[in-house]
């Protein structure tokens, strides 16, 4: 169920999904589910990655800009530089 997952993300020119219980290929493109999931719930980190917002547990905001994500499982990632003002107006920063 979408609400089981963290992360979708791409490796080696492959997309992966990621949720608590192990991580499974996908056989969709990053921008075909990003089209499909709930815009309100999956927001897109990076080029390679989108994640659930309600998987997050901590954020970490740099001088330099750049935005460190943690979510369940302290699953680390960052998002690009290109979505940090989307990612800032999600989290009301």
């Amino acid at each position: 169920e979408t609400k089981d997952i963290m992360r979708i993300f791409t490796e080696r020119q492959k997309v992966h999904l990621q949720t608590k219980s192990g991580i499974y290929p996908v056989r969709y493109r990053l921008y075909e589910l990003e089209e499909k999931l709930d815009n309100q719930v999956f927001v897109r980190i990076s080029n390679s990655e989108i994640v659930n917002v309600r998987m997050i547990t901590k954020r970490d905001i740099s001088i330099a800009g750049t935005i460190g994500v943690i979510l369940n499982g302290n699953i680390k990632t960052y998002a690009s530089r290109s979505n940090v003002t989307k990612i800032k107006k999600l989290f009301g920063i």
